[in-house]
């Protein structure tokens, strides 16, 4: 049985003080809820900060970016060892980092392993762009992200995989259910090609683009759907507790 997972993606909002506000107030409304994997995915600078706020507690803590190498010359880079024992999660190949920072499969890859390799769990991003939406290249792009990321990494449970088309990203135009759906059978299919049946049976794989309290009961509602990346609902105390509790309930 795959534990659903929520997590959200803060991005670059929140300085500490009120990311600390944020988190305590969301903390108590969902501590209780078992059933649910929680995770919140703050900027670098709050991750301290919120560990305290977290400490005890059923919530986990996740970065939104990593470098895959270690420690060097690598001015303004966070390495996997400064995460590692600081948080559980990382969310790796995002959209935005794709978009705006020019990263690679192959860059992906690097940050995968490095992530694995010292104990966090990434979080890997796929999904397709407007043009390619529209161009009928779903498939195609998601089966490469899905391969070119993952090549050569052996198998690990601390794997996640989230589902986010790029047309559906802060831009309120969620993909439906079945349409969420069918990418994500899609995504278990090839991850089975990778590493077997077994391995993708039990992988937890999330939709993410514009997650609501209004639709996350239409995703999760779904067979292959095992919770969501959300954005900028996470920001709000009553949407993402919604989200978490919707969750709970729709995957009992």
């Amino acid at each position: 049985m795959r534990v659903p997972l929520i997590a959200g993606n803060w991005k670059m909002n929140t300085n500490v003080t009120e990311a600390v506000k944020l988190v305590g107030e969301i903390r108590p409304l969902i501590e209780p809820i078992s059933n649910v994997e929680k995770v919140v995915c703050t900027p670098f600078v709050s991750l301290t900060a919120v560990r305290e706020m977290l400490k005890g507690g059923s919530v986990k803590l996740g970065a939104q970016n990593m470098y895959f190498e270690e420690k060097g010359a690598y001015t303004g880079e966070v390495s996997p060892l400064m995460l590692s024992g600081l948080c559980e999660y990382v969310i790796l190949g995002h959209s935005e980092r794709r978009q705006c920072f020019n990263e690679t499969n192959e860059i992906i890859n690097k940050k995968i392993r490095a992530a694995l390799k010292v104990g966090l769990k990434p979080i890997l991003c796929v999904g397709e762009s407007l043009a390619q939406y529209e161009a009928g290249k779903t498939e195609a792009v998601v089966t490469d992200h899905v391969t070119s990321s993952l090549k050569d990494i052996p198998a690990s449970d601390n794997l996640v995989i989230a589902y986010e088309p790029v047309w559906a990203i802060g831009t309120g135009k969620a993909a439906t259910g079945p349409q969420a759906n069918k990418v994500i059978r899609l995504v278990r299919k090839i991850v089975a090609g990778l590493y077997g049946d077994s391995f993708a049976r039990n992988l937890r794989i999330l939709y993410g683009g514009s997650v609501t309290g209004d639709n996350i009961a239409e995703f999760v509602g779904q067979s292959e759907i095992d919770g969501a990346l959300v954005g900028g609902a996470s920001l709000k105390v009553d949407q993402f507790v919604s989200i978490v509790k919707q969750t709970a309930q729709a995957k009992k």
